[in-house]
């Protein structure tokens, strides 16, 4: 007998009321007795995401203490961690402890495997009993307690040949290569707004070999460490050092480097205010996808209209069919760009 809409996407675990499913509920039911419809997970670490993990951090003036204590309040008072403040949650790894009798006819799982989830903490009933460390560079918190997954959420078995932390940071961020893979076709110009993060990396690398030799890659960051690494990468022919939240001095900025527009703009800048200006520098006939959660969706709307631009907007929607295999591949693929995440995720820690 197929299941329900309510026990396939975990309406049963909304405590706001009937009808409300569980991403944008206030409060879920975080009890580890699963369902049969569900798979309880041993957590091991969250990746909070960019957008989310910089406001904490800045709101609790860097003392990882502070971020850790908040990071506990909020699951205590919502049974998920999910932003107040962004909307944003990140992802996580644990080991599987149960599986529902509905979830093993359906999915390839089995208790003792460590997997990853591949879907949003914003919409995971989580019960945290202790925070033991964060990694402040990059928003890692290895931490005790329990998930809980429906059987329509998407999670990747962790891999044997990358390293755990740099599986994670890869996973957290697996929709923006792999969409932008589907997206860029040869001889495209690419444009990669806020590129020398983890998921402007991986999309560099998806970007540099959909468009081919005839295509033109340009990244855009405000960091010249992150620039340096891109450079490092030599998959880029341009990279402009610029204000993504500065439209004006951005759009000039790659104008003159780069003397076009971009058939394709990936926008994965972890604050507000950078609508305006990867809308200028995408053609009319063009596609953006808005990756990042720190996006003013009604921004980018407006804006686009107030410039006159018909350009396609995309949502960054994370989930994507392959479950993280196009962001595991870059780093099986491309060297440079694993030994960029070795330093950063590795060497940079704590």
């Amino acid at each position: 007998m197929p299941l329900s809409p309510a026990a396939r996407y975990g309406l049963h675990r909304v405590l706001d009321g009937p009808g409300v499913f569980p991403q944008p509920a206030w409060r879920l039911d975080n009890s580890p007795d699963i369902s049969d419809a569900e798979l309880l997970v041993d957590v091991e670490r969250l990746n909070l995401d960019s957008a989310s993990f910089r406001q904490l951090r800045e709101a609790q003036r860097d003392d990882p203490a502070l971020v850790a204590a908040e990071i506990e309040r909020i699951v205590a008072e919502r049974g998920k961690l999910h932003n107040p403040v962004t909307g944003s949650g990140g992802m996580l790894i644990g080991r599987v402890r149960e599986v529902g009798s509905m979830v093993r006819e359906s999915r390839d799982v089995r208790p003792g495997q460590r997997i990853a989830s591949l879907i949003s903490l914003t919409l995971t009933p989580l019960r945290l009993h202790e925070v033991r460390s964060i990694d402040m560079r990059h928003g890692q918190v290895e931490a005790t307690g329990s998930a809980v997954l429906f059987e329509s959420s998407p999670f990747a078995v962790l891999p044997d040949d990358i390293e755990e932390p740099i599986a994670l940071a890869a996973l957290d961020v697996a929709g923006a290569p792999a969409r932008t893979a589907a997206m860029v076709t040869p001889g495209d110009t690419v444009l990669l707004v806020g590129g020398g993060g983890t998921s402007g990396l991986l999309s560099l690398h998806e970007a540099r070999k959909h468009a081919g030799p005839g295509g033109t890659v340009i990244v855009t960051d405000l960091a010249e460490g992150a620039l340096a690494d891109v450079r490092s990468t030599g998959l880029a022919d341009h990279v402009v050092g610029a204000d993504a939240t500065d439209p004006l001095a951005l759009y000039e900025a790659v104008m003159e480097a780069a003397g076009r527009e971009a058939d394709v703009a990936v926008n994965l800048v972890n604050v507000g205010g950078s609508e305006l200006g990867t809308i200028l520098l995408t053609r009319e006939s063009g596609v953006i996808l808005f990756f990042s959660m720190a996006t003013s969706f009604t921004v980018a709307a407006l804006g686009a209209e107030g410039l006159g631009r018909a350009t396609t907007m995309l949502i960054g929607n994370g989930h994507m069919p392959d479950c993280g295999l196009t962001a595991l591949s870059v780093l099986r693929e491309n060297p440079t760009i694993h030994e960029i995440f070795r330093r950063r995720y590795l060497e940079g820690a704590g």
